[in-house]
Protein backbone atom coordinates (compact mmCIF):
# COMPACT_ATOMS: atom_id res chain seq x y z
CA UNK A 1 0.00 0.00 0.00
CA UNK A 2 1.79 3.48 -1.24
CA UNK A 3 1.44 6.39 0.60
CA UNK A 4 0.41 8.27 -2.97
CA UNK A 5 -2.86 6.03 -2.76
CA UNK A 6 -4.11 8.15 -0.10
CA UNK A 7 -4.59 11.20 -2.14
CA UNK A 8 -7.91 13.09 -2.26
CA UNK A 9 -8.58 16.67 -3.65
CA UNK A 10 -10.19 18.43 -0.07
CA UNK A 11 -11.17 22.38 -0.92
CA UNK A 12 -9.42 24.09 1.94
CA UNK A 13 -13.12 25.58 2.81
CA UNK A 14 -14.60 21.85 4.01
CA UNK A 15 -11.92 22.09 7.03
CA UNK A 16 -14.26 23.06 9.86
CA UNK A 17 -12.84 26.39 11.78
CA UNK A 18 -15.92 25.75 14.34
CA UNK A 19 -17.74 22.57 15.95
CA UNK A 20 -21.56 22.26 15.07
CA UNK A 21 -23.92 24.37 18.17
CA UNK A 22 -24.71 21.44 19.46
CA UNK A 23 -22.31 18.16 19.63
CA UNK A 24 -24.72 15.54 18.51
CA UNK A 25 -26.32 17.65 15.53
CA UNK A 26 -23.43 17.34 13.04
CA UNK A 27 -24.00 15.31 9.98
CA UNK A 28 -22.95 11.43 10.12
CA UNK A 29 -22.61 9.31 6.64
CA UNK A 30 -23.01 6.09 7.49
CA UNK A 31 -21.16 3.08 5.64
CA UNK A 32 -22.76 -0.38 5.59
CA UNK A 33 -19.84 -2.82 4.59
CA UNK A 34 -22.15 -5.32 3.94
CA UNK A 35 -24.29 -3.82 1.38
CA UNK A 36 -21.93 -1.32 0.26
CA UNK A 37 -24.24 1.42 0.69
CA UNK A 38 -23.73 4.61 2.01
CA UNK A 39 -26.42 6.84 4.14
CA UNK A 40 -26.54 10.49 5.27
CA UNK A 41 -27.75 11.42 8.95
CA UNK A 42 -27.77 13.28 11.61
CA UNK A 43 -25.22 11.85 14.46
CA UNK A 44 -27.59 11.58 17.25
CA UNK A 45 -29.69 9.05 15.07
CA UNK A 46 -26.27 6.80 15.65
CA UNK A 47 -28.43 4.92 18.05
CA UNK A 48 -30.62 3.36 15.63
CA UNK A 49 -28.01 1.43 14.49
CA UNK A 50 -26.60 -0.48 17.80
CA UNK A 51 -28.85 -2.44 20.71
CA UNK A 52 -29.17 -3.45 24.20
CA UNK A 53 -25.64 -4.96 25.10
CA UNK A 54 -23.56 -3.80 22.36
CA UNK A 55 -20.27 -2.07 24.11
CA UNK A 56 -18.92 1.58 23.18
CA UNK A 57 -15.77 2.03 23.74
CA UNK A 58 -14.50 5.77 24.21
CA UNK A 59 -11.17 7.33 24.99
CA UNK A 60 -11.20 9.40 28.15
CA UNK A 61 -8.10 11.61 27.62
CA UNK A 62 -8.06 15.04 28.81
CA UNK A 63 -6.25 17.23 26.36
CA UNK A 64 -4.66 20.23 28.28
CA UNK A 65 -3.44 23.58 27.28
CA UNK A 66 -0.30 22.58 25.36
CA UNK A 67 0.60 25.41 23.39
CA UNK A 68 2.84 28.59 24.53
CA UNK A 69 4.30 31.49 23.36
CA UNK A 70 8.08 32.97 24.91
CA UNK A 71 10.70 34.91 24.00
CA UNK A 72 14.72 34.32 23.86
CA UNK A 73 16.79 35.70 26.03
CA UNK A 74 18.60 38.79 24.77
CA UNK A 75 17.03 39.04 21.66
CA UNK A 76 13.57 38.94 22.28
CA UNK A 77 12.30 36.43 19.66
CA UNK A 78 8.91 34.93 19.82
CA UNK A 79 9.54 31.33 20.25
CA UNK A 80 6.21 29.01 19.79
CA UNK A 81 6.61 25.72 22.40
CA UNK A 82 4.48 22.84 22.46
CA UNK A 83 4.57 20.90 25.62
CA UNK A 84 4.67 17.09 24.80
CA UNK A 85 5.42 14.95 27.83
CA UNK A 86 6.69 16.09 31.42
CA UNK A 87 9.71 13.60 32.13
CA UNK A 88 10.42 14.65 35.65
CA UNK A 89 7.87 16.07 37.91
CA UNK A 90 10.28 17.15 40.38
CA UNK A 91 13.01 18.72 38.54
CA UNK A 92 9.89 20.53 36.00
CA UNK A 93 11.44 18.66 33.27
CA UNK A 94 9.36 18.53 29.91
CA UNK A 95 9.83 17.47 26.12
CA UNK A 96 8.74 19.98 24.10
CA UNK A 97 8.81 21.20 19.98
CA UNK A 98 10.00 24.13 19.52
CA UNK A 99 9.32 27.03 16.46
CA UNK A 100 11.45 28.33 14.93
CA UNK A 101 13.62 25.37 15.88
CA UNK A 102 17.00 26.61 14.22
CA UNK A 103 17.50 29.80 16.83
CA UNK A 104 16.78 27.24 20.14
CA UNK A 105 20.22 26.03 21.42
CA UNK A 106 21.31 24.32 24.38
CA UNK A 107 21.38 26.83 27.36
CA UNK A 108 19.40 29.08 25.58
CA UNK A 109 16.66 30.41 28.33
CA UNK A 110 13.37 31.62 27.51
CA UNK A 111 10.89 33.65 29.29
CA UNK A 112 6.89 33.06 29.30
CA UNK A 113 4.33 35.73 30.22
CA UNK A 114 3.58 39.23 30.30
CA UNK A 115 6.13 39.76 33.55
CA UNK A 116 8.47 37.04 32.37
CA UNK A 117 6.59 35.02 35.54
CA UNK A 118 8.06 31.60 33.64
CA UNK A 119 11.57 30.87 33.08
CA UNK A 120 12.95 27.48 30.55
CA UNK A 121 16.21 26.68 30.23
CA UNK A 122 17.09 24.54 27.20
CA UNK A 123 19.03 21.53 28.36
CA UNK A 124 19.28 18.78 25.97
CA UNK A 125 18.37 18.58 22.03
CA UNK A 126 16.42 15.68 21.07
CA UNK A 127 15.15 16.09 17.10
CA UNK A 128 15.05 18.89 14.54
CA UNK A 129 12.44 20.21 16.10
CA UNK A 130 12.18 18.63 19.98
CA UNK A 131 14.42 20.34 22.80
CA UNK A 132 14.13 19.41 26.59
CA UNK A 133 13.25 22.27 28.46
CA UNK A 134 14.03 22.77 32.99
CA UNK A 135 11.48 25.03 34.29
CA UNK A 136 12.88 27.40 36.41
CA UNK A 137 10.20 28.04 39.49
CA UNK A 138 10.58 28.51 43.01
CA UNK A 139 7.23 27.50 43.61
CA UNK A 140 5.58 23.87 44.83
CA UNK A 141 4.58 21.59 42.35
CA UNK A 142 0.61 22.52 42.28
CA UNK A 143 1.79 26.54 41.91
CA UNK A 144 3.79 25.53 39.43
CA UNK A 145 1.42 23.63 37.00
CA UNK A 146 -1.48 26.33 37.37
CA UNK A 147 0.83 28.87 36.49
CA UNK A 148 2.25 26.85 33.12
CA UNK A 149 -1.19 25.81 32.18
CA UNK A 150 -2.28 29.36 33.01
CA UNK A 151 0.16 30.47 30.07
CA UNK A 152 -0.53 27.81 27.80
CA UNK A 153 -3.98 27.73 25.13
CA UNK A 154 -5.86 25.30 23.67
CA UNK A 155 -3.55 23.12 21.47
CA UNK A 156 -6.05 23.81 18.16
CA UNK A 157 -4.59 21.54 15.13
CA UNK A 158 -2.84 23.94 12.44
CA UNK A 159 -5.96 22.89 9.76
CA UNK A 160 -8.05 25.25 12.15
CA UNK A 161 -6.88 28.19 10.25
CA UNK A 162 -7.47 30.70 13.52
CA UNK A 163 -6.88 32.36 16.87
CA UNK A 164 -7.96 29.76 19.56
CA UNK A 165 -10.56 31.19 21.68
CA UNK A 166 -12.11 30.64 25.35
CA UNK A 167 -15.08 28.61 24.01
CA UNK A 168 -12.30 26.07 22.49
CA UNK A 169 -11.00 24.42 26.10
CA UNK A 170 -14.37 23.58 26.26
CA UNK A 171 -15.35 22.34 22.80
CA UNK A 172 -11.83 20.52 21.90
CA UNK A 173 -12.55 17.93 24.66
CA UNK A 174 -14.90 15.23 25.16
CA UNK A 175 -17.40 15.85 27.68
CA UNK A 176 -16.34 12.36 29.66
CA UNK A 177 -12.47 13.44 29.37
CA UNK A 178 -10.61 12.47 32.52
CA UNK A 179 -7.23 11.31 32.65
CA UNK A 180 -4.99 14.20 31.34
CA UNK A 181 -1.97 13.77 29.30
CA UNK A 182 -3.19 14.59 25.72
CA UNK A 183 -1.87 17.27 23.40
CA UNK A 184 -5.18 16.38 20.72
CA UNK A 185 -8.44 15.93 21.41
CA UNK A 186 -9.89 12.50 20.29
CA UNK A 187 -12.28 14.26 17.94
CA UNK A 188 -14.89 11.15 17.31
CA UNK A 189 -15.91 11.66 20.98
CA UNK A 190 -16.59 15.16 20.67
CA UNK A 191 -19.85 14.14 18.78
CA UNK A 192 -21.53 12.33 21.92
CA UNK A 193 -23.74 14.73 24.07
CA UNK A 194 -24.83 14.07 27.86
CA UNK A 195 -28.16 13.44 26.22
CA UNK A 196 -27.02 11.22 23.50
CA UNK A 197 -25.27 9.22 26.31
CA UNK A 198 -28.15 9.20 28.67
CA UNK A 199 -30.08 7.86 25.74
CA UNK A 200 -27.78 5.43 24.78
CA UNK A 201 -27.97 4.04 28.63
CA UNK A 202 -31.74 3.85 28.35
CA UNK A 203 -31.08 2.16 25.05
CA UNK A 204 -29.09 -0.36 27.10
CA UNK A 205 -26.03 0.30 25.60
CA UNK A 206 -23.01 -0.18 28.14
CA UNK A 207 -19.74 1.75 27.81
CA UNK A 208 -16.12 1.15 28.40
CA UNK A 209 -13.55 3.36 28.62
CA UNK A 210 -9.56 3.48 27.51
CA UNK A 211 -7.06 5.89 27.95
CA UNK A 212 -4.94 7.21 25.34
CA UNK A 213 -2.63 10.01 25.55
CA UNK A 214 -2.82 11.53 21.99
CA UNK A 215 0.53 12.66 20.98
CA UNK A 216 2.01 14.67 18.17
CA UNK A 217 2.49 11.60 16.21
CA UNK A 218 -0.66 11.27 14.89
CA UNK A 219 -0.30 13.99 12.72
CA UNK A 220 3.33 13.84 12.06
CA UNK A 221 3.38 13.95 7.95
CA UNK A 222 4.21 10.34 6.45
CA UNK A 223 7.28 10.98 4.33
CA UNK A 224 7.97 7.46 2.20
CA UNK A 225 5.57 6.21 -0.47
CA UNK A 226 5.67 2.02 1.34
CA UNK A 227 3.86 2.26 3.93
CA UNK A 228 5.52 -0.62 5.46
CA UNK A 229 8.90 1.76 6.18
CA UNK A 230 6.43 4.25 7.92
CA UNK A 231 7.23 4.28 11.72
CA UNK A 232 4.41 5.89 14.67
CA UNK A 233 5.19 7.48 17.25
CA UNK A 234 4.61 5.69 20.75
CA UNK A 235 1.85 6.63 22.76
CA UNK A 236 0.85 5.66 26.24
CA UNK A 237 -2.35 3.87 26.54
CA UNK A 238 -4.50 2.23 29.40
CA UNK A 239 -6.97 -0.43 29.55
CA UNK A 240 -8.50 -1.37 32.73
CA UNK A 241 -9.86 -4.44 33.61
CA UNK A 242 -13.37 -3.55 33.56
CA UNK A 243 -12.98 -2.73 30.08
CA UNK A 244 -11.54 -6.04 29.37
CA UNK A 245 -15.00 -7.35 31.09
CA UNK A 246 -17.13 -5.04 29.34
CA UNK A 247 -15.65 -5.99 25.87
CA UNK A 248 -14.95 -9.92 26.09
CA UNK A 249 -18.22 -10.23 27.60
CA UNK A 250 -20.43 -8.60 24.61
CA UNK A 251 -17.97 -10.36 22.00
CA UNK A 252 -18.48 -13.74 23.89
CA UNK A 253 -22.35 -12.53 23.30
CA UNK A 254 -22.09 -11.79 19.82
CA UNK A 255 -22.92 -8.54 20.67
CA UNK A 256 -21.25 -5.33 18.74
CA UNK A 257 -18.46 -3.55 19.73
CA UNK A 258 -18.13 0.26 18.54
CA UNK A 259 -14.68 1.88 18.82
CA UNK A 260 -14.75 5.60 18.63
CA UNK A 261 -11.73 7.05 17.06
CA UNK A 262 -8.77 5.91 15.62
CA UNK A 263 -7.03 6.60 19.57
CA UNK A 264 -9.44 3.15 20.43
CA UNK A 265 -8.97 1.26 17.48
CA UNK A 266 -5.48 1.48 17.97
CA UNK A 267 -5.24 0.94 21.59
CA UNK A 268 -7.90 -1.98 21.40
CA UNK A 269 -5.81 -3.69 18.83
CA UNK A 270 -2.62 -3.76 20.52
CA UNK A 271 -4.01 -5.10 23.23
CA UNK A 272 -5.93 -8.11 21.81
CA UNK A 273 -4.92 -12.03 22.86
CA UNK A 274 -3.94 -14.51 19.59
CA UNK A 275 -7.69 -15.99 20.72
CA UNK A 276 -9.26 -12.12 19.93
CA UNK A 277 -10.29 -11.25 23.14
CA UNK A 278 -8.61 -7.80 25.03
CA UNK A 279 -6.35 -8.20 27.48
CA UNK A 280 -5.18 -5.36 30.18
CA UNK A 281 -2.45 -3.55 29.46
CA UNK A 282 -0.94 -0.42 30.83
CA UNK A 283 2.56 1.18 28.36
CA UNK A 284 3.32 2.17 24.81
CA UNK A 285 1.82 1.46 21.95
CA UNK A 286 3.15 2.62 18.46
CA UNK A 287 0.69 -0.09 15.75
CA UNK A 288 0.69 1.42 12.41
CA UNK A 289 -2.89 0.39 10.96
CA UNK A 290 -3.21 0.36 7.17
CA UNK A 291 -4.70 -1.48 4.42
CA UNK A 292 -4.85 -4.29 4.34
CA UNK A 293 -5.60 -5.69 8.20
CA UNK A 294 -7.66 -8.16 9.84
CA UNK A 295 -9.37 -6.36 12.99
CA UNK A 296 -9.88 -8.46 16.01
CA UNK A 297 -11.96 -6.33 18.47
CA UNK A 298 -13.84 -3.84 16.94
CA UNK A 299 -17.67 -4.70 15.10
CA UNK A 300 -18.31 -0.75 14.32
CA UNK A 301 -15.79 2.86 14.08
CA UNK A 302 -17.11 5.92 14.33
CA UNK A 303 -14.43 8.78 13.29
CA UNK A 304 -14.31 12.37 11.84
CA UNK A 305 -13.52 12.70 8.21
CA UNK A 306 -9.45 12.97 8.13
CA UNK A 307 -7.01 15.09 6.06
CA UNK A 308 -5.50 13.81 2.79
CA UNK A 309 -2.69 11.64 3.30
CA UNK A 310 -3.12 11.06 7.31
CA UNK A 311 -2.36 8.12 8.98
CA UNK A 312 -6.24 8.22 10.27
CA UNK A 313 -7.04 7.89 7.31
CA UNK A 314 -5.00 4.58 6.28
CA UNK A 315 -6.45 3.53 9.73
CA UNK A 316 -10.22 3.99 8.58
CA UNK A 317 -9.41 2.73 4.91
CA UNK A 318 -8.09 -0.32 6.79
CA UNK A 319 -11.54 -1.19 8.65
CA UNK A 320 -14.24 0.30 5.73
CA UNK A 321 -12.17 -1.68 3.10
CA UNK A 322 -9.73 0.84 0.67
CA UNK A 323 -12.04 1.61 -2.14
CA UNK A 324 -15.35 1.83 -0.06
CA UNK A 325 -13.75 4.71 1.91
CA UNK A 326 -12.20 6.43 -0.74
CA UNK A 327 -15.09 6.65 -2.51
CA UNK A 328 -17.21 7.89 0.25
CA UNK A 329 -14.69 10.64 0.65
CA UNK A 330 -15.38 11.88 -2.74
CA UNK A 331 -18.42 11.57 -2.09
CA UNK A 332 -18.10 13.95 1.23
CA UNK A 333 -16.34 16.47 -0.49
CA UNK A 334 -19.00 16.62 -3.00
CA UNK A 335 -22.19 16.83 -0.52
CA UNK A 336 -19.52 19.44 1.60
CA UNK A 337 -19.42 17.49 4.59
CA UNK A 338 -16.87 19.29 7.16
CA UNK A 339 -13.59 17.46 7.48
CA UNK A 340 -10.96 18.06 10.15
CA UNK A 341 -11.18 17.97 14.17
CA UNK A 342 -14.60 20.31 14.23
CA UNK A 343 -15.81 18.62 11.49
CA UNK A 344 -18.79 15.78 10.67
CA UNK A 345 -18.73 12.37 11.68
CA UNK A 346 -18.85 9.00 10.09
CA UNK A 347 -19.97 5.76 11.30
CA UNK A 348 -19.11 2.17 9.53
CA UNK A 349 -20.75 -0.64 10.66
Amino acid sequence: MKLSKFRYKLPPELIALYPTPNRDECRLMVLNRKTGKIEHKIFKEILDYFDENDVFVFNDTKVFPARLYGNKEKTGAEIEVFLLRELNRDLKIWDVLVDPARKIRIGNKLYFGEDDSMVAEVIDNTTSRGRTLRFLFDGDYDEFKKELYALGETPLPRSINRKVEPEDAENYQTIFAKHEGAVAAPTAGMHFSRELMKRMEIKGIEFAFITLHVGLGNFREVDVEDLTKHKMDSEQIIVPIETVNTVNKAKDGKHKICAVGTTVVRTLESCVTTRGRLTEFDGWTNKFIFPPYDFSVPDAFVSNFHLPYSTLLMMVAAFGGYDFVMAAYNEAVKEKYRFGAYGDAMLII
